[in-house]
């Protein structure tokens, strides 16, 4: 598959996240989102809770005494990169138990999308785990540096920006994943294309991921990213129109 140029226009890729918004709140998709968002909204209250009783002991646990002038900095950068590597974990982690579900809602969104029902590729529940497996242990390989720098004093000063990089592409991996498996594609083949078209694809996981560290509004995001996912995939991959 390979996907035109507007694949790697930001504006557009955005604006397809806030379509799967949109198409998220449709009748015909309800019985596809039910089920992922009450298990989003279990893990995200965990993360929250978590960070709330936790955050403030890491901090004072690793910045020394002479960094102590630095805390009206620090701080603020410790606790958003708590955050967004704590969401994005937990993010995995509500994908890897709901992506029987999210292969389901991209089909149907397929289907809702062009008006007919779309051939795709037949993948068993176990296939469709493994492969987020797979993508659970490519990030998870490349999260391990940046953990490791957000506890450095001073190097830590990077730490968002860096997960903010870090966090848009793996959101591209992840919401991208469902359309293109349905298309009979694997994750090497998956990562082949979204590097054909980064600027695009991190600009659609970048939102994505924002929307993901919004309490309560991130309840909804992911079914909301599939759905997008799944609009981008076909409109920019094999040229489909959407009314």
């Amino acid at each position: 598959m390979k996907f035109s140029k507007r694949g790697n226009n930001p504006a557009w890729a955005v604006s397809c996240f806030f379509r799967g918004l949109r198409w998220a709140f449709k009748p015909e998709l309800r019985k596809f989102i039910v089920i992922p968002v009450l298990i989003n909204l279990v893990l995200y209250s965990a993360v929250l809770v978590l960070g709330y009783y936790y955050v403030a002991d890491l901090i004072a646990h690793f910045m020394p005494d002479w960094l102590s002038w630095l805390s009206w900095v620090l701080w603020p950068l410790f606790f958003l990169s708590f955050f967004i590597a704590g969401f994005f974990t937990f993010t995995i982690l509500a994908n890897l138990i709901a992506a029987p579900f999210y292969g389901a809602l991209s089909a149907k969104s397929a289907e809702l999308i062009t008006g007919r029902k779309l051939e795709i590729g037949e993948h068993s529940v176990n296939k469709i785990i493994l492969a987020e497996f797979k993508r659970f242990g490519y990030l998870g390989s490349r999260a391990l540096p940046l953990l490791i720098v957000s506890i450095i004093p001073g190097i830590n000063i990077a730490a968002p920006f860096l997960w903010g990089l870090f966090g848009a592409w793996g959101a591209a991996l992840e919401y991208m994943a469902y359309p293109l498996e349905n298309a009979g594609l694997l994750f090497s083949e998956q990562r082949k294309i979204l590097k054909s078209i980064r600027l695009g694809s991190m600009s659609f996981g970048g939102v994505t991921m924002v929307g993901l560290t919004l309490p309560i509004v991130n309840i909804i995001v992911a079914p909301a990213a599939v759905i997008g996912a799944t609009i981008y995939v076909l409109q920019a991959g094999e040229g489909e129109t959407m009314t």
